[in-house]
């Protein structure tokens, strides 16, 4: 990535105070969708922009924190090794995050991944970082963005047909999908059984989407089950608004459960449904440091 000096740095520089602050303030770890709500919160992002979405369907704004993640982890701030935690490092943790120059953590961070860049073959890139921001994303290419990928290229009969698989493999009775144009978004129902005394009718939702589920779309399906199911379920290959994750939530009304797609993906990887597990291995350098001598 090449990057021009007289922009003061892309955009998502904006949010790496907040992220640290935020992290800071929940103990210094906390799940990826946890945290990104939490710093969309803070810094009052609008539902409007939180539906923005990339050329690739993603949303632009929690695009942006996952570039934010991965430079505050490039510059020594968060630890790189926990997929799907972050965590703060003991520098992230005494950092004030009020007096954090981002731009210049930015530079620190840019000239690191050049450095690693240089050491990797060759790839002909005159791509800007605001360039790569606006079309990608900061994770790598491995088997949890080919899942996402791939459930977001079902057919929307395949993909109502596999949450029903998700359902029953954690424990739901009578999981039907019906699917039907007409009747308010619902897709299926099915009996939650906690135990021989007691049950929840749950009816379900499923968006095989890219973009963000809004909290009109969460009031919408809540209007739709009301009167018919003790609990409802929002499945959703993209993501969830701050608004919506509260809509959700809110009390005094049938509560609707949501699962986005880092969730399913977690989901996914339990069950090892649709995954074939490996067994790989990281090279221990320091084990070999005493023998360089």
């Amino acid at each position: 990535m090449t990057f021009d000096m007289n922009n003061q740095g892309p955009k998502f520089i904006k949010f790496f105070s907040p992220l640290l602050q935020v992290l800071q303030e929940i103990g210094g770890t906390g799940r990826a969708a946890e945290v990104i709500d939490l710093v969309l919160e803070k810094m009052d992002i609008s539902e409007k922009e939180q539906a923005e979405t990339l050329n690739s369907g993603g949303s632009r704004v929690r695009n942006q924190i996952q570039w934010t993640r991965l430079y505050l982890v490039k510059a020594g701030y968060i630890d790189p090794s926990q997929r799907g935690l972050w965590v703060l490092t003991e520098k992230g943790q005494k950092t004030d995050p009020s007096t954090l120059d981002a731009y210049s953590t930015f530079k620190q961070a840019q000239a690191l991944i050049q450095q690693q860049k240089k050491k990797a073959p060759a790839k002909d890139s005159t791509e800007s970082v605001e360039e790569a921001e606006a079309s990608d994303t900061p994770e790598e290419n491995d088997y949890r963005t080919e899942l996402l990928s791939t459930l977001q290229s079902l057919p929307p009969a395949g993909f109502e047909r596999i949450c029903q698989r998700l359902l029953r493999e954690h424990g739901f009775l009578k999981v039907a999908v019906t699917g039907r144009s007409d009747d308010g978004g619902i897709d299926g129902h099915g009996i939650l059984e906690l135990n021989p005394f007691v049950s929840f009718t749950v009816l379900f939702q499923c968006k095989r989407y890219q973009g963000s589920v809004t909290a009109s779309q969460v009031r919408d399906f809540r209007g739709a089950l009301q009167g018919r199911a003790d609990k409802g379920i929002i499945i959703t290959t993209g993501s969830f608004t701050t608004e919506a994750t509260k809509e959700g939530r809110r009390d005094g009304v049938p509560p609707i459960e949501m699962v986005d797609g880092e969730k399913l993906i977690e989901m996914f990887e339990k069950l090892e449904l649709g995954l074939k597990p490996r067994l790989t291995y990281d090279v221990d350098q320091g084990f070999f440091e005493e023998f360089q001598s």
